[in-house]
């Protein structure tokens, strides 16, 4: 016979909108179940965005190692070219997620938080049964947090399995692929192939549209064109992949309707992520839709009552600290505060070479062409932290977008290395509402990046220092 609990509140997914909102939940004092059917962290912490980020790291410090086994990098030499180790390397970043791993364990424990590792199947919009080893559980709520996340898109003529893999496998090869297509030109994409071929790989992107990270406008991604450029990496714009080629590679369909086929070991497809809807019970819920997504609104409501659902469930961007952040207001609404979802901006990062971390309004968003806008650009060139680290002369800058009327910023980019330890003070300069005047008048810590903030700020005033 299956367990039966009942319980205040029942959270579905551990990823960070499920955890943080558990951990918040008990904090506030909520009964609270949460059950997850893999490990705990979800897709940024297991198989995305840390796991990733190390891989990424390690590929940054074997390519300088490659560098000074040639011609020396900055006075360093070493005697001769260093050797890759993949399945050391995929060990020291299992290490880390697993650390990761046992800290969100043990906050949830230390709150008080009942986790049941399983997967749950939803009979009504508050029942579900969890199938775990030990048996059945059924779990019947006052209120659900619904936090499932997503799952990679698959083409339908390129199906996950053998050579054809996801980021998720990418980050768990057994060794280092000598040829590796990837499909979508995409952040995950590029930062993986970026990663790749700065191992050693051969790399070749393959992307439906006519640039790359379309979600940007081309000022901002030209850095980073010109990185794959330099570095031999094959870019095919304008072109479709088609299928599995003869011999194991990928044939691709250019702007001209001419195939070619790729070699590869290993094709790489990112081209998206869906929220992950299916397999759990949705439609027994009783919630409504909103194209692909659980519609909800600016409290992370459902259509039924004390249902609530967040982070890639319920819309673009797919991002952990969006998702992070909707848990940790749900919570505290069930709890009786007083909280809405609006915030001025989600701050987006990607990890290419150079990183680029946008903020706000893009110039060529529709909502900054329909008002009167002021923009400036500094370029890290003329940064003295930047030059100091060997990162001034791949193109980087910071650019700010202002309202020109009353000078209230409303977009701050910026593309070079190590920006994406600038986005906290770019989002919270907008969550602030802060002028041009208000960055200008700040004193920024030299020497460090954040000055090319504050100088894109005083060459918008038209009182430049250091250019």
């Amino acid at each position: 016979m299956a367990e039966m609990i009942k319980t205040k509140l029942l959270i579905v997914g551990g990823g960070p909108g499920g955890y943080v909102a558990g951990i918040r939940a008990g904090q506030l004092g909520i009964e609270t179940v949460l059950v997850e059917g893999g490990r705990l962290g979800g897709t940024c912490l297991i198989r995305g965005c840390i796991p990733s980020k190390a891989f990424i790291h390690a590929a940054g410090q074997f390519e300088d190692m490659r560098k000074a086994a040639g011609p020396g990098l900055h006075g360093i030499a070493l005697k001769s070219q260093p050797e890759l180790n993949f399945a050391e390397l995929v060990k020291w970043k299992e290490g880390i997620v697993d650390r990761l791993n046992n800290g969100v364990t043990g906050l949830l424990k230390r709150a008080r938080v009942r986790v049941i590792s399983g997967w749950a199947k939803f009979s009504d919009a508050k029942t579900c049964t969890v199938a775990g080893k030990d048996g059945d559980i059924t779990v019947t709520a006052e209120h659900v947090i619904l936090a499932n996340g997503s799952k990679s898109v698959e083409l339908p003529f390129l199906k996950f399995g053998g050579n054809v893999i996801s980021s998720t496998e990418a980050l768990m090869l057994p060794e280092l692929p000598k040829k590796l297509v990837v499909v979508g030109a995409g952040y995950i994409g590029l930062e993986m192939g970026i990663a790749f071929r700065k191992f050693g790989s051969e790399v070749t992107v393959v992307e439906a549209l006519d640039r790359i990270l379309p979600l940007y406008d081309a000022q901002l991604t030209a850095p980073v064109g010109r990185w794959l450029k330099e570095h031999d990496v094959t870019v095919m714009l304008g072109a479709k992949a088609k299928g599995l080629a003869s011999n194991g590679g990928l044939t691709v369909e250019d702007r001209d309707g001419k195939t070619t086929d790729i070699p590869a070991d290993k094709i790489l497809v990112t081209v998206g992520r869906k929220p992950n809807t299916e397999g759990w019970g949705l439609e027994n819920m009783g919630v409504d839709m909103a194209g692909r997504f659980v519609k909800v609104d600016d409290q992370c409501r459902t259509s039924m009552r004390d249902v609530w659902a967040i982070g890639d469930l319920v819309g673009e961007p797919m991002l952990e600290h969006k998702a992070a952040t909707q848990g940790e207001m749900v919570a505290e609404i069930i709890a009786g505060h007083k909280r809405r979802f609006d915030p001025a901006s989600i701050p987006a990062v990607c990890f290419t070479e150079p990183e680029i971390v946008s903020a706000g309004l893009l110039p060529t968003d529709e909502a900054a062409k329909a008002q009167e806008i002021v923009q400036s650009i500094f370029p890290f060139g003329a940064n003295g932290r930047a030059l100091s680290m060997d990162a001034g002369d791949n193109g980087g800058f910071v650019r700010v977008i202002a309202r020109k009327s009353d000078h209230r910023i409303l977009g701050i980019q910026a593309v070079g290395a190590h920006v994406a330890e600038l986005s906290g003070e770019f989002s919270l300069a907008l969550e602030m509402g802060a002028t041009l005047e208000d960055i200008a008048g700040t004193i920024h810590v030299h020497p460090t990046l954040s000055e090319a903030f504050h100088e894109s700020a005083l060459r918008a005033l038209g009182q430049p220092i250091h250019i």
